[in-house]
């Protein structure tokens, strides 16, 4: 097995590793489960992006207990025009840091399987190149 084969697995082992300490998180808002309560949209930010422009209501969430309350939340897969200042909607918390879900929940666990089978990809792929140098020599 070359160097090259060795870093093409580790970079396949880092994509795995990156992938499944986001799996819980993105499978939780896949479901919509966490803390149900309503956020309160504050602000808009935005970057803009050569050819497009992304944009994140910032704002509050409160659990409907009134045991939660964070402040500075983004709610995830909001763009400009989807809120103005004050505007409520239902939202969720996973307890992941810096946003709240939307009733629809979050399409994030497609990205992370993907990263998964990419990573597993690559970690197999020096091992069937090992296999077929082996077979065309026997």
């Amino acid at each position: 097995m070359s160097a090259f084969d060795v870093v093409v697995m580790a970079c396949g082992l880092l994509l795995i590793v990156l992938a499944a300490q986001n799996l819980g998180a993105a499978l939780t808002a896949a479901r919509g489960d966490g803390t149900p309560g309503t956020f309160t949209a504050a602000r808009v930010e935005c970057v803009l992006h050569p050819g497009h422009e992304q944009c994140t209501w910032v704002g509050e969430f409160r659990s409907d207990d009134g045991a939660v309350r964070r402040d500075g939340v983004g709610f995830y897969g909001s763009d400009r025009a989807m809120f103005t200042p004050g505007r409520h909607s239902r939202a969720f918390d996973t307890g992941r840091p810096g946003h709240v879900y939307g009733p629809g929940g979050s399409n994030e666990w497609i990205v992370v399987a993907l990263l998964m089978a990419a990573g597993a990809g690559l970690m197999a792929w020096p091992l069937r190149r090992r296999r077929a140098r082996q077979s065309q020599e026997s």
